[in-house]
């Protein structure tokens, strides 16, 4: 009875926050669009979240976390396509910087805090951790490069430096991709924490975490879409709006899947998830976004602002020092909170 009843308040809340989109004003305005599709985020959350665990199952919570945590970025990455192409470079940057402390931030922190607060110490692969924090300092230097010499630079070269720079990374995350996928996918996994069986097949699982990316993608646009009149009805700068509402909100759903996980005492899948999406997002996405731009005609740079990088630089470093040890505890998920709502404030004021 209790699974047919959340399954009931999936769709309608699913359907009813597609009406209020699309019928739109004067029926539902966008504080009521924003507070429906809010409520159907909760819903597609545990849908999401559920089927990752099932895939989880049967493919291992690497494998599990690193599909949920590239679906995911699908959709984002879709949507900032669009961006790149009407030339929006700059709410582009702002929302991978968003993502990419989110996760690292927000996402990890909640895992962290409410995991911990079930389970007294979680641990994890410390080899994964390790490399982890490394990637994460490959990350952070890669953009922090071409912010360093674009003053030396004509804008011709700053694009030619990002391009070869994007090229760089791609490669060195597929080559990633396949050490730790292939060579030493062993050396990697973690530990099995079984919790009972899975909720579908496999088949099904697969099917249902595709669906449950679809429909995060569309409460997602959804969502996005009604905080651009609260950034103006509140005076928000374009750079909090992206880095933050545009982050916490749009990607709410997808990094729920980690607090699970974190609850079931699987914090493999949640690292995963937290860490492995910021990683994509900082090696993968970003700098596809400046390949893909070329085609449009209108080329973005790698170059990102002092406030980006800060951003960056300080929670890939307080994550790396918090996950390098492969255990955590709740009060590390606070530190992690804490060094967020730091940035936060910080950005909200500039």
């Amino acid at each position: 009875m209790k699974r047919y009843g959340f399954t009931i308040g999936l769709i309608l809340s699913f359907l009813l926050s597609a009406a209020a989109h699309y019928i739109g004003e004067p029926v539902f305005n966008p504080t009521v669009q924003f507070f429906i599709s809010a409520i159907a985020v909760i819903f597609v959350a545990g849908f999401l979240g559920k089927a990752t665990e099932s895939v989880a199952h049967y493919a291992g919570e690497r494998l599990g976390g690193f599909l949920n945590a590239t679906f995911g970025n699908a959709a984002e990455l879709i949507i900032a396509i669009f961006l790149v192409k009407n030339g929006a470079f700059e709410v582009v940057k702002a929302s991978i910087t968003g993502s990419i402390i989110g996760n690292m931030l927000l996402v990890l922190g909640l895992s962290v805090l409410l995991g911990g607060l079930k389970f007294k110490e979680q641990t994890f692969n410390v080899k994964l951790a390790g490399h982890n924090a490394s990637l994460m300092l490959l990350a952070v230097i890669a953009l922090f490069v071409p912010a360093s010499f674009t003053k030396s630079l004509t804008t011709l070269e700053n694009q030619e430096l990002s391009v070869v720079v994007s090229g760089i990374l791609i490669v060195a995350y597929l080559l990633w991709l396949y050490f730790s996928m292939v060579t030493h996918k062993n050396e990697l996994a973690d530990e099995v924490v079984e919790h009972g069986e899975p909720a579908w097949s496999k088949g099904m699982s697969v099917v249902f975490l595709i669906l449950a990316t679809v429909m995060v993608a569309f409460e997602s646009e959804w969502l996005v879409s009604t905080l651009e009149q609260f950034s103006h009805q509140f005076g928000l700068s374009e750079l909090f709006v992206g880095a933050f509402l545009i982050a916490i909100v749009g990607n709410a759903a997808e990094h729920s899947a980690a607090v699970i996980m974190a609850r079931k005492n699987k914090m493999g899948a949640a690292i995963e998830i937290a860490i492995g999406s910021s990683l994509q997002i900082a090696l993968f996405v970003a700098p596809l976004l400046v390949l893909l731009s070329l085609f449009f005609g209108n080329p973005m740079d790698l170059v990102f602002s002092t406030y980006e990088l800060v951003a960056i630089g300080v929670a890939a470093f307080i994550a790396s020092s918090i996950s390098r040890d492969g255990n955590t505890n709740w009060y590390e998920g606070v530190l992690l909170l804490v060094v967020y709502l730091i940035i936060g404030i910080a950005f909200f004021l500039v």
